[in-house]
């Protein structure tokens, strides 16, 4: 059984493995093999960094994590959307979705994306926003499943050292809402 709540600052640690694994298996091609198997050596960077962030999170900002088998299957962050070109009172941001790969196909993220877009919608928010790779065909046709439809934005940055191109969705939290 699974359920979604808030995430807890004993979730840290979690959360970051989490972080690392998805990241080892979604972005494989994406960045080079080295930089990914090199991950799992920040858990314990990213878990204090988590721990700081749950311990006083910024203004309309959660965190909440999905249990699976008795664990933390995922997480997904949102907030108020960090775009110049978008009002923060009116829209949230799905920051980062991630769930553990070996959960993946089983609708676990299905349920963790409703319970953000919930919990953006209960924040005050009418409008929600994220970022994704260009390239990643699987998380962009999961998040059109969902609704969610590419803007039309674009951008890139440098990440790490490694340059990205991404792509911005939208949806709208008050059409499914009665």
């Amino acid at each position: 059984m699974s359920g979604v709540r808030r995430a807890t600052v004993e979730d840290a640690r979690a959360i970051a493995a989490v972080h690392v694994r998805s990241w080892q298996v979604a972005y494989r091609g994406a960045f080079p093999d080295g930089f990914l198997d090199g991950l799992a050596s920040s858990i314990e960077d990213r878990t204090r960094w988590r721990v700081s962030l749950l311990e006083s999170p910024p203004d309309r900002a959660t965190t909440l994590v999905i249990e699976a088998n008795g664990s933390v299957a995922g997480f997904v962050d949102t907030s108020p959307t960090r775009d110049p070109d978008l009002d923060q009172a009116s829209f949230g941001e799905v920051v980062a979705i991630y769930l553990d790969p070996v959960y993946w196909g089983q609708g676990l993220g299905r349920r963790l994306m409703a319970a953000a877009e919930e919990q953006m919608f209960a924040d005050g928010f009418s409008e929600s926003m994220l970022w994704v790779l260009r390239s990643n065909h699987r998380a962009r046709r999961f998040y059109e499943l969902a609704g969610w439809s590419h803007d039309g934005s674009s951008k890139s940055d440098l990440f790490a050292g490694h340059q990205v191109d991404e792509v911005r969705y939208r949806k709208s939290l008050s059409e499914t809402r009665p």
